[in-house]
């Protein structure tokens, strides 16, 4: 090949690598998410959790304490589940409530 000559160009292979590239991209770009849930039903369906785990352990004690069973380790268990789930979602509003006040001072 001399100097000024230019070697014809694999169209058929720069098709093939751009398809390849494109594919590539496809499968690493994020997906649509399926649809998000709003801040008020993920708090509600938090504070049902924490409540449901409460009543768990509410009946935990009541079967401890009536002689329907004898499992003491378990009672502790779900009493102290129940303690953690409160304790979080206290913390929780704390930060919610400190969030809402330093936006309340914000100059505008």
């Amino acid at each position: 090949m001399s100097i000024g000559t230019i070697a014809p160009i694999d169209t058929s292979s720069i098709l093939k690598l751009r398809q390849q590239i494109l594919a590539r991209s496809n499968a690493i770009a994020p997906q649509p998410a399926a649809e998000t849930p709003q801040f008020g039903t993920a708090l509600t369906e938090a504070l049902r959790s924490v409540n449901a785990i409460q009543d768990q352990a509410s009946a935990a004690t009541t079967a401890f304490e009536t002689g329907q069973t004898h499992d003491l380790a378990s009672v502790m268990i779900a009493r102290q589940k129940a303690s953690i789930a409160f304790e979080a979602t206290l913390q929780a509003r704390n930060r919610l409530i400190g969030a809402y006040k330093d936006v309340m001072n914000m100059p505008l």
